[in-house]
């Protein structure tokens, strides 16, 4: 990323400087995201202040009135992209961990957008399988942040979901450099991410964009 150009000291001035000149969280997404530092033993899953900005603009720009999400982890990017939601919209959060449902109903329930936001439990998969027998071209805007190993299989799936010029937001796809390091060509989240990586490259339906933002993050407009 940007900041890993600089010294540990500089980047994290450069951090500092890039949240206090950028939008604020909000008090929920604040307590979310303490919630997620103090409880889970892995917060950097967790978007954060600046990607979640991002995420909740992006969304805004798009206008999106369905939203699918996979990977809810504790709840904290589900509700910046909820931002952007029409009134009548909704957003459907795809999550494989069942010890994380309390939690992710807890947090959503601190936020007026809660009645739009449907929560899924089980197996991604799965569960675009189902999503496929009721909601095709229903979503506008998806966001895949789940099992890197899976990344293909999940744009495969989530294709016939979107209506025409939707937008799919990629998380991770950069993988702290990992895709571009040879001594993680044996490593399978870092294999699958570089052909998911080469797959949107290749494919002539897409627009798309990596920004260098936090773990990399993808931006694709499927022209249909």
């Amino acid at each position: 990323t940007f900041a890993q150009n600089f010294s540990p000291h500089i980047a994290m001035d450069i951090q500092e400087y890039i949240e206090q000149h950028s939008s604020p969280q909000s008090e929920v997404l604040q307590r979310i995201a303490y919630r997620t530092h103090v409880e889970m033993i892995n917060p950097r899953m967790m978007s954060g202040h600046i990607q979640g900005r991002l995420l909740s603009m992006l969304s805004q720009m798009i206008q999106p009135k369905r939203i699918l999400e996979l990977g809810t982890f504790t709840g904290y990017s589900a509700l910046c992209l909820a931002e952007g939601l029409s009134a009548d919209g909704e957003l459907i959060s795809l999550e494989h961990n069942d010890e994380l449902e309390d939690m992710i109903r807890r947090n959503w329930a601190l936020s007026p957008l809660n009645a739009q936001l449907q929560l899924l439990i089980g197996d991604a998969i799965e569960s675009l399988h189902k999503l496929a027998e009721t909601h095709a071209q229903a979503f506008d805007l998806v966001f895949i942040d789940a099992d890197k190993r899976q990344y293909s299989e999940y744009l495969d799936l989530v294709l016939p979901l979107l209506r025409p010029g939707a937008w799919i937001l990629a998380d991770n796809t950069l993988w702290d450099g990992h895709v571009i390091d040879p001594s993680y060509d044996h490593d399978k989240q870092t294999i699958a991410l570089r052909n998911f990586n080469q797959k949107v490259a290749q494919d002539e339906r897409f627009q798309k964009v990596i920004l260098p933002l936090r773990d990399g993050l993808t931006i694709i407009r499927v022209m249909q």
